[in-house]
Order: C-alpha cells, then sequence, then structure tokens
C-alpha cells in the first residue's frame, strides 16, 4: 500500500481536527500551536481520546484542542522535572564509578581488558571513548593533551567526565562484579549491581527521550526497570505495577534520589 496523504497548511489542520471530532473554540490560537507544534507530534496525545467504535480517526464528543494542549503541556513540564532528576543521578553515578574503580585498580583501570566480561564489547566500548575524547572540547582535556604525552588517554576522573551517559552505563554493564561495583550498587542501596545496571539502561534510555523532547506521558517504555524484592528504602508497597510505565521508572528515580 502506497502511502498517498498529502501535506497540509496550518488551516487544513484545524480543519481535519475539527472534521475528526475535536472542538476549536479559538481557532487563530490552535493555528498559533500548529505553526509551532507540529500536528503529527500534537496528534499523540488524542489517543487516549479515541472513539474505539469509528472505524476511522474520530475522537470522544466533548474533546477540545484545550485538552490536547494541556496534556502537551504536562508532558514538557514532567520531562523538564525528570531531566532534572536525571541529571543528579548521572552525576553521582559517574562519581561512584570513577572513585571506585581508581582506588582499587589505578588511573587507567578502563583500559584493562581483565576487568571486564566481554572482550568484544570491552574493545567496542574502549573505542567510543576514544572517539568521545576526541570530540571533547573540555578545557582539563586540552590541558591533559598539551601537558602529557604519556599514556595516550586522560586518567578515569577526566575520561569518563566527558563519555556519553549511554557509554557509562554500557562499560558498568560489562565490568566483572567486584568489591568495586558491589561497593557502587550499595551507594544507591541497592542489593546487586544487576539491578543497578538495569536500572541505569532505563535512566539512559528516558534520558535520550527527555533530550530529543520525546513524549513521555502514556508511553510504554521498552527498556524497564527490574522492580525491587528486597529494599533497604522505603519502596513501593506492593510490586504489582507494570514496569514498562512511566511510574515504575519514577519510584525508581525517587528511590535513587
Amino acid at each position: 500500500m502506497k502511502y498517498t496523504k498529502p501535506a497540509l497548511s496550518i488551516a487544513q489542520q484545524v480543519e481535519l481536527l475539527e472534521s475528526r471530532g475535536v472542538t476549536v473554540e479559538n481557532k487563530s490560537k490552535a493555528e498559533n500551536y500548529l505553526s509551532n507544534i507540529s500536528y503529527y507530534r500534537l496528534s499523540a496525545y488524542l489517543l487516549p481520546f479515541q472513539d474505539r467504535t469509528f472505524a476511522g480517526n474520530r475522537y470522544n464528543n466533548g474533546v477540545t484542542f484545550d485538552d490536547i494542549l494541556n496534556l502537551y503541556l504536562f508532558d514538557r513540564e514532567l520531562r523538564l522535572l525528570i531531566f532534572d532528576i536525571i541529571e543528579r543521578l548521572e552525576v553521582a553515578f559517574r562519581t561512584q564509578i570513577i572513585y571506585q574503580y581508581s582506588n582499587d585498580y589505578g588511573a587507567w583501570w578502563y583500559e584493562d581488558p581483565k576487568h571486564f566480561i566481554n572482550n568484544y564489547h570491552y574493545s567496542k566500548n574502549l573505542a567510543r571513548i576514544d572517539e568521545e575524547i576526541e570530540r571533547s572540547n573540555e578545557v582539563f582535556i586540552k590541558h591533559y593533551r598539551n601537558k602529557y604525552t604519556s599514556p595516550q588517554r586522560p586518567p578515569a576522573w577526566m575520561t569518563f567526565e566527558v563519555i556519553t551517559m549511554g557509554l557509562l552505563s554500557k562499560v558498568f554493564r560489562n565490568l566483572e562484579i567486584t568489591d568495586a561495583k558491589k561497593r557502587i550498587a550499595r551507594h544507591f542501596k541497592l542489593p546487586t549491581p544487576y539491578v543497578l545496571e538495569s536500572w541505569m539502561h532505563s535512566i539512559t534510555y528516558v534520558r535520550n527521550l527527555c533530550a530529543h523532547h520525546s513524549r513521555l506521558w502514556n508511553r510504554t517504555l521498552t527498556l524497564k526497570p527490574q522492580l525491587l524484592r528486597k529494599p533497604k528504602n522505603a519502596w513501593l508497597s506492593s510490586n504489582n505495577v507494570n514496569p514498562s510505565k512511566l511510574f515504575a521508572f519514577l519510584s525508581c528515580s525517587l528511590y535513587l534520589v
């Protein structure tokens, strides 16, 4: 089947909403918002209002443009709040990896394959680390390059401040289970490093959603966090929640904070 839908003007987009049952009380306001928020992005917030008894795209009676807009604005504020939490967790996660491993194994521990489970992932991650170092414009990276010729890579406390959260999570996941890795999990009051791996993987995923302004409200998370069975801090009164929904993620984030 070939896609044949044409591009629509802003006025036509408003007409399309109205033809599908959405009440647009202030057309100039709706046109203004649709000039700055694409119809396709905004239409995702209409899905819960869809009339399931109708074969086409038809929405329940009483749905207004402001209903959709308010959900969009709520989701935007939600992303900003979550991004603020993730920043704090990411900085703490970086700090613990740098501190625990550098004190146990030295400043260049991340170069030694003996600390890692999978050699392929170790090599791939190290190549990515080199790319991030090369790309970095941080003053401390430039200073290291200008002053020192050996070792080629900066120490962990510099290097791990410039790699992405996604790469940081992958490096941590590939680390062998050691006392250092267990101490990092304990710092966050988690029973095992495996739980922390799961949570940081999910945090990285949600972080990327926030960074790309993607919808969080009513989203099914592809990378879901593992729920706690024996929590050390305040936790859910029941694990009878859907781990692929945002509530579970927010519960994990609150636990870490």
